[in-house]
């Protein structure tokens, strides 16, 4: 039975990996994002040949009631795949109002919001996934990035209790905490930061975006159909 999946961020590094990896795999996408319109024109090129439904859903999940334009956008759904997300370093005491409400609005927010608004289609079927892409910064804090390990913590703790409420009902809810992943949002590290931070992790480099897309796969599978309320840690050894 063919199954719809809505990816946020689908035009970010892990959520490009994670609709590319679904197509391939006989998904229906509902694909949100933000800006972007060519990355996601050259993603819609490249899903084209899977041959099945891939619907742009344009919103800005930091803009307050934005996230409506997905609710209104979706008619059924069997799972929710949450990779949206803006990162923020620098002294915790010069982060500014505006960061920190844009950081909560877009890792914590939103995902409650969209969650909670797409879960009665959900709920109707008696089966369905949650998966909430979060950070090993939420499990173990990160210095300088104290606001974005804030909301990643929030995230960790949303997938453990909405999975005990939900569980009864057929729907899983679950988290990957990666650690350093090879996308844009390290744009922000130099090269000799980057390799710094390579040093630490006992496997000496960091995750590929496409190792993150297949736990996801994972966890929407069958294969992972005890499994709720759990955070993948998938960071090379670097918390262990």
């Amino acid at each position: 039975m063919e199954k719809s999946i809505l990816i946020t961020g689908a035009t970010g590094g892990i959520g490009r990996a994670v609709a590319y990896l679904l197509a391939s795999k006989g998904y229906s996408l509902y694909l949100h994002y933000n800006q972007n319109e060519q990355a996601m024109k050259t993603l819609l090129k490249e899903l084209e040949p899977f041959g099945k439904d891939y619907l742009p859903i344009r919103c800005d999940l930091g803009k307050k009631g934005d996230y409506k334009n997905i609710i209104n956008s979706i008619f059924s759904i069997d799972g929710i795949v949450h990779t949206s997300g803006i990162s923020h370093y620098g002294l915790f005491t010069d982060i500014q109002d505006e960061m920190v409400e844009s950081l909560w609005d877009i890792h914590v927010s939103s995902i409650m919001y969209i969650s909670r608004d797409l879960l009665p289609k959900m709920l109707s079927k008696q089966e369905g996934n949650i998966i909430v892409i979060s950070s090993i910064w939420g499990q173990i804090g990160a210095s300088m990035e104290v606001a974005y390990s804030t909301v990643k913590g929030a995230q960790i703790a949303f997938v453990k209790a909405l999975s005990k409420e939900l569980a009864f009902n057929g729907i899983r809810v679950n988290g990957i905490a990666p650690g350093a992943v090879d996308t844009n949002m390290m744009a922000s590290f130099t090269q000799e930061e980057k390799t710094s931070i390579q040093g630490e992790i006992p496997m000496g480099r960091m995750a590929r975006p496409e190792e993150i897309a297949e736990s996801v796969l994972f966890l929407l599978s069958e294969k992972s159909s005890y499994m709720t309320g759990q955070i993948l840690s998938l960071n090379g050894g670097w918390s262990v």
